[in-house]
């Protein structure tokens, strides 16, 4: 399969090369492959952020390709000046190519209006500038990748690598998009539904002794995380950990996994695509009946109900996206 990754002028370097050095594993992984071009508007070198600068050839003259991959970066501010990229992107999506963003380069397909009546992600940072400029397009600061039929966005930097992962597994299957995780040495795999922040670490003040515990602690719910282990893990023992922790974080240790818990789960509950007990085990709940309760005790609702009005808000906007 071939992919073109279409550059401009102070791109974000990461953004491309995170997702390409994924594709470029895949074949390392047991699969075909994939071939990547780097394209821009002009034929040359093209500078990032960064000041490194990649060879593109002209995006007029690359022939056939599978995937249009869109990389962010500051230049992304100024996308209006890349109009000329517009009916290349547009071109693309009415040959219903695949057509791929990560972090701001959204932007620039907004600008070439393909975004127009569809949900997209970018990074939480800009998402409301998206919005404010794009009012056509369904900004969804939380999600970190999402696809809107043949068109997928991806919030910010590593979040690509996300996107990557998961066009490797539509492409290739789950067992390959797994094999390049690990080489890749990333989680396999973070749903596009799971939210690019949390709550409670964002209220965690950056010198709270216990914020890279909390941060280590939501990339992997589904470990042995009672007052023990974490107690471990901060190298103290369960009694001054607990201690330290509730007067530090203000509430307890047991509260503070059953949040990150449920941050995690919601956006995969109001998704659909998977089962509730799935889900749960996904999040470390274990099974269904513990994620009720849980969600009963911190937002007042049942998994259950979140996921009906999830269901009856897209149908909603599926109706009123077809009268328009």
């Amino acid at each position: 399969m071939r992919i073109a990754c279409l550059l401009f002028e102070d791109f974000l370097l990461l953004d491309a090369a995170g997702a390409v050095g994924a594709f470029e594993l895949a074949a390392r992984a047991g699969c075909a492959g994939y071939s990547v071009e780097m394209i821009a508007a002009q034929a040359g070198p093209v500078r990032s952020s960064s000041g490194a600068t990649l060879l593109a050839g002209d995006m007029r003259t690359c022939g056939d390709f599978h995937t249009l991959l869109i990389p962010g970066g500051d230049g992304t501010h100024d996308s209006a000046k890349y109009r000329d990229l517009a009916p290349f992107i547009r071109q693309a999506a009415h040959d219903r190519r695949r057509i791929a963003s990560v972090c701001s380069g959204a932007f620039v397909l907004a600008e070439a209006g393909i975004l127009d009546d569809r949900r997209a992600a970018t990074h939480w940072n800009r998402a409301l500038e998206l919005g404010q400029r794009f009012p056509n397009v369904s900004v969804d600061a939380e999600s970190l990748f999402v696809r809107d039929h043949n068109i997928w966005t991806s919030a910010g930097v590593v979040a690509g690598i996300d996107l990557a992962l998961a066009l490797i597994e539509t492409d290739y299957g789950s067992e390959v998009a797994r094999r390049v995780s690990q080489l890749l040495v990333v989680p396999f795999r973070r749903a596009g539904t799971q939210t690019q922040h949390s709550a409670l670490l964002d209220n965690l003040a950056p010198s709270n002794r216990f914020g890279d515990l909390m941060a280590w602690a939501r990339q992997n719910l589904t470990a042995a995380l009672d007052v023990e282990a974490l107690a471990d893990r901060a190298r103290l023992s369960a009694r001054q950990f607990s201690r330290s922790f509730s007067a530090s974080v203000g509430m307890s240790p047991a509260k503070a996994i059953e949040q990150l818990r449920v941050e995690s789960a919601r956006p995969a509950v109001e998704s659909d695509a998977k089962s509730l007990d799935q889900i749960a085990r996904d999040c470390g709940f274990g099974d269904a009946e513990r994620m009720t309760r849980s969600f009963r005790r911190l937002t007042g609702e049942t998994p259950q109900a979140l996921r009906r009005r999830a269901r009856e808000r897209a149908e909603r906007n599926q109706a009123s996206s077809g009268t328009s």
